[in-house]
């Protein structure tokens, strides 16, 4: 045989194991292979991946229009060559719904080729290779869904490299920081107070990297340098092969929340400085009456000592000695009386300090004990001097002993007994480095049905009451860190009972 006829042989043979192969493959692919006529895209043919990706037989889909399974919205974006169909050298990729078989509708990307005659140039076919694109466009919905929440989020949302340079911020976060990463290089540390910065650097994405998210409270730096009081949350987020690529940063702005917290804090001050002076206007008589007696005793010592000196030109100071040092006692006595009225009702901000409960009581009984006394109740101070130093603020402390004090003076008052009534105070040890201060009296008792309304605003038992005092002392308790409770005493009568934290003595 002629050398020219072999080589046309070989290249004979070698078209077709080459066709061989390629039919092979588009039998064995996981994509479709179809050819389509030009003017209605019937089906010549299709591989047997048909069947996986819309449930049709070879046989069933030959000789289908490809326009019968097209979704009825993309049939005319593919006519006019729509956004979603793009053209590159010669073949066109489209992605677009189909009809399965069971009528489900199935996304599609399809890449078409024009196949014509290398004579004339006539379309003859169209051939097309067509992958299952479900999972990308559903991602690349949900994506799209949740890129518009986090536009319309009020959280305040940024996107940060390993670099910690800011990729993306949302709506928000450019609105409330007046920074656009989009027209600018914007830094991690632009976001935030340099304080708030370095604990992000030390302890907020040490800890994303580690455990996958951190919290936290930071400021924020936002328009014209103002700080903004944030809830930050540290995401880390990682790629397939586990290494983190980049961190979100979600900021719950809390100005208003931080306003509205100073205003009712504002609110109970105010609240709880007038209750302090209707306190003490109730108890005016009685504290008339302890400023009475070291007044009086004072003008009986001047007149004392005037009788004593009345004919006398030359006065020895051994004479006078005795009575003037009980004027000077007593009138320390009578300014202390005042000073204690004044520190009570003195209007300041709370200040929180190791406290010796079984002082500063007695300086509490002393402030109400004309009340005591005209009640017929004898008050007593049981705390032992071995409990535990606490933590409050001293006047917001005195507040709450000495309404308690008034109500179980109160609760008592009417003993027909020829013995006074008692009210009496104690303290123990309790949970997790607590002190529980209870105050004991042998009152009518409290009723059965429901303790917790006693601690209701304007809710009282008394004919002329307000119905604050333990509403306030409860809400001042709880700004020292502890609880308010009361329950009925075994004997009878009520024990009111509150929690102070406990300084450690180390």
């Amino acid at each position: 045989m002629e050398p020219a006829a072999k080589q046309a042989n070989k290249y004979a043979a070698d078209d077709q194991e080459h066709n061989r192969l390629l039919a092979e493959m588009a039998e064995q692919s996981t994509d479709m292979i179809s050819r389509h006529t030009p003017d209605n895209w019937e089906f010549i043919y299709a591989s047997p991946a048909v069947e996986h990706l819309l449930g049709f037989s070879v046989d069933e889909i030959v000789g289908m229009s490809a326009y019968e399974l097209y979704h009825p919205d993309d049939v005319e974006d593919f006519k006019r060559r729509a956004p979603s169909v793009s053209y590159e050298r010669g073949t066109y990729t489209h992605t677009y719904r189909f009809r399965r078989k069971d009528g489900q509708y199935t996304w599609l990307e399809s890449t078409s080729r024009s196949i014509r005659d290398p004579d004339s140039g006539e379309l003859k076919e169209i051939l097309v290779v067509s992958r299952d694109a479900s999972h990308r466009i559903n991602a690349e919905q949900t994506n799209r869904r949740l890129a518009r929440v986090l536009e319309s989020s009020s959280d305040l949302v940024a996107f940060v490299d390993l670099e910690r340079v800011v990729t993306d911020l949302n709506e928000a976060a450019r609105s409330v920081l007046a920074l656009d990463c989009r027209k600018e290089l914007v830094h991690l540390r632009d976001l935030f107070q340099p304080q708030s910065y370095q604990i992000l650097i030390d302890e907020g994405l040490p800890a994303a990297l580690c455990k996958g998210q951190w919290k936290g409270e930071s400021e924020m730096v936002g328009a014209e340098g103002k700080l903004v009081p944030v809830m930050l949350e540290i995401l880390a987020h990682r790629a397939v092969t586990g290494h983190v690529e980049y961190f979100s940063l979600v900021a719950r702005d809390m100005s208003a929340q931080r306003a509205l917290e100073a205003e009712r804090y504002r609110y109970q001050t105010e609240v709880s400085h007038s209750s302090r002076l209707i306190t003490m206007g109730e108890m005016a008589s009685g504290l008339a009456h302890e400023l009475n007696q070291p007044l009086t005793a004072i003008v009986n010592y001047v007149r004392g000592i005037e009788r004593r000196t009345a004919d006398t030109e030359s006065v020895p100071v051994e004479l006078i000695e005795k009575p003037l040092n009980k004027i000077a006692g007593t009138a320390l006595r009578a300014g202390e009386i005042i000073r204690s009225m004044m520190d009570f009702t003195r209007k300041r901000q709370p200040h929180q300090q190791a406290i010796q409960l079984r002082s500063l009581l007695d300086d509490v009984i002393q402030l109400c004990s004309s009340q005591a006394s005209a009640a017929n109740v004898q008050l007593d101070n049981l705390i032992s001097d071995r409990i535990p130093v606490v933590e409050a603020d001293q006047i917001q402390l005195e507040q709450i002993l000495l309404n308690l004090l008034l109500n179980g003076i109160e609760a008592s008052t009417g003993n027909e007994q020829t013995e006074p009534a008692q009210v009496w105070i104690d303290a123990i040890e309790g949970e997790d480095q607590q002190v529980i201060i209870r105050v004991h009296d042998q009152g009518c008792g409290l009723p059965e049905d429901d303790l917790e309304q006693l601690f209701q605003q304007f809710y009282t038992t008394k004919a002329d009451g307000l119905g604050m005092g333990l509403a306030i002392s409860r809400s001042l308790v709880e700004a020292q860190g502890g609880q308010l409770w009361a329950e009925p005493a075994s004997r009878g009568g009520a024990v009111f009972s509150f929690s102070l934290n406990q300084i450690d003595p180390d």
